[in-house]
């Protein structure tokens, strides 16, 4: 891959400077996972969840089967925001998370088989080009919450499953998830590699820091350890404020309705599918020409 086209992924990434993605690269022979860690090390990252962009077009929405009382969550994607906002669409959607449903699919394959004949028909109807890009299938066990929450017309659909609760928590839990966007429950669901290479970053940026210099090893060590957990705990659902009473942690609200979180899924349309519109090329020309 050219080098330009590698700066504009990075850029996409991170919100860094053309000229620092650059550098960047060329310090780490082009890779860049490697390039977006040294660009946060160096403190130039300034987004770094711009990896994640949401920009296709389409609609994430839930079901129940009223039979079964199973939820599917799903995505769907067109490609003009016109036909995303159409009842046609939403029909072609709604008609997919039944079939799913109906058939209890056990992967997107298998589901895009079942449903070929419905994307094949709304294309010739709608005249673009239609794609399932995920769905999972929930089932509600004996003492289990389940309920999902829509938020604007479909851009964001969530379903939450507690352990007790109520279906009003449940709600106001998959509400908070939706503005939230948590990565993890709670710190013990982070896998340990992934703490490690934070740690890896948090030692890079301390040597940045001059103010660290001369601390000793142990109080090093435990300024590091409260770096990386406040890093993890603003990504964790349990350790976030509760969107409904920020004066609590979700983790707060559940112990009071003495409830628990088994799982979440949060889908939000087109993300981390690049779409960008601003001319790049002009760009480039204007760092050159200062």
């Amino acid at each position: 891959m050219a080098l330009i086209d590698l700066i504009k992924q990075l850029r996409d990434r991170t919100g860094a400077g053309l000229m620092d993605c650059k550098a960047a690269l060329l310090e780490n022979n082009e890779d860049l996972d490697k390039a977006t860690d040294w660009l946060r090390e160096k403190g130039l990252a300034k987004a770094a969840k711009k990896a994640s962009r949401i920009a296709a077009e389409g609609l994430a929405l839930t079901k129940t089967c009223p039979s079964c009382g199973k939820t599917v969550i799903l995505e769907v994607n067109c490609e003009t925001d016109f036909v995303a906002k159409g009842d046609a669409f939403r029909e072609l959607v709604e008609n997919v998370a039944d079939i799913i449903l109906k058939n209890n699919c056990a992967s997107v394959e298998e589901a895009k088989e079942k449903t070929a004949e419905l994307f094949t028909d709304a294309t010739v109807k709608m005249g673009e080009k239609f794609d399932l890009r995920r769905f999972t299938i929930l089932n509600k066990e004996e003492g289990e919450t389940l309920c999902s929450y829509i938020h604007m017309g479909g851009k964001i659909a969530v379903v939450v499953k507690l352990i007790g609760g109520t279906e009003e928590l449940a709600k106001q839990i998959a509400m908070h998830v939706a503005a939230n966007n948590p990565s993890y429950i709670s710190m013990k669901d982070i896998p340990a590699d992934v703490i490690e290479h934070e740690r890896g970053i948090q030692v890079e940026t301390a040597k940045q820091d001059p103010k660290l210099a001369n601390k000793p090893v142990e109080v090093l060590n435990k300024i590091l350890d409260g770096k990386i957990n406040k890093y993890f705990s603003e990504q964790c659902l349990l350790a976030q404020p509760f969107l409904m009473d920020d004066s609590k942690i979700v983790e707060q609200i559940l112990k009071e309705n003495k409830a628990e979180v088994k799982c979440y899924i949060r889908y939000a349309v087109g993300e981390g599918i690049e779409k960008r519109v601003d001319d790049f090329a002009s760009e480039v020309m204007k760092e050159v020409n200062k």
